[in-house]
């Protein structure tokens, strides 16, 4: 099978139900930026494997992330399929975050994203996230969309806020303090 179809060539490309739409569609381009997240972590991925300290807990999160966005994209693609299971997933997130907020110095200042190479594609990978949430709720005002899409992808910028902070921690990266002019 070929990997081209040749069908998307003047701008239109096919939901899952068949529906052809514009490349350009608010649809389209929510499951698009789900996808660039994906990618986008899947970096992130890379670069937290080759870190030597035990980070093995978020190495198969990230994993599990990408899963979900797999889903998550999924149901964009197909407005009519069934509703995903995602307080769950939300829960664990927050208890992540709790967890590894107590294992993190006090964040009393805004700080810049950065760090080392790991934290600082976390970072990115958070800034994705939010663009992809936008672009989902942006949808959610034109077309029905599960609203625990939208919280899921609330908590999971968060989530990637604090690992990006707990990786450069781990690896002595300090972070930059945002100051005011």
């Amino acid at each position: 099978m070929s990997i081209y179809t040749r069908t998307g060539d003047r701008g239109k490309t096919s939901l899952y139900q068949g529906k052809r739409v514009s490349k350009a569609s608010l649809r389209v381009e929510a499951y698009g930026s789900i996808d660039e997240l994906n990618s986008a972590i899947g970096v992130a991925l890379a670069q937290v494997s080759s870190i030597k300290y035990q980070v093995s807990s978020i190495k198969k999160e990230l994993i599990r992330i990408q899963n979900d966005l797999f889903e998550i994209g999924g149901r964009l693609a197909n407005p009519s399929s069934k509703a995903l299971r995602l307080s769950e997933r939300v829960q664990k997130f927050e208890n992540i975050i709790d967890d590894l907020t107590k294992k993190l110095p006090q964040l009393s200042n805004f700080i810049l994203p950065g760090g080392g190479e790991a934290g600082s594609m976390l970072h990115f990978s958070r800034t994705v996230a939010r663009r992809a949430e936008r672009r989902i709720v942006e949808l959610s005002e034109k077309e029905n969309v599960q609203g625990s899409i939208i919280i899921y992808m609330n908590r999971l910028s968060d989530l990637l806020f604090m690992m990006a902070r707990f990786i450069n921690y781990k690896e002595k990266k300090k972070e930059q303090v945002w100051k005011s002019r």
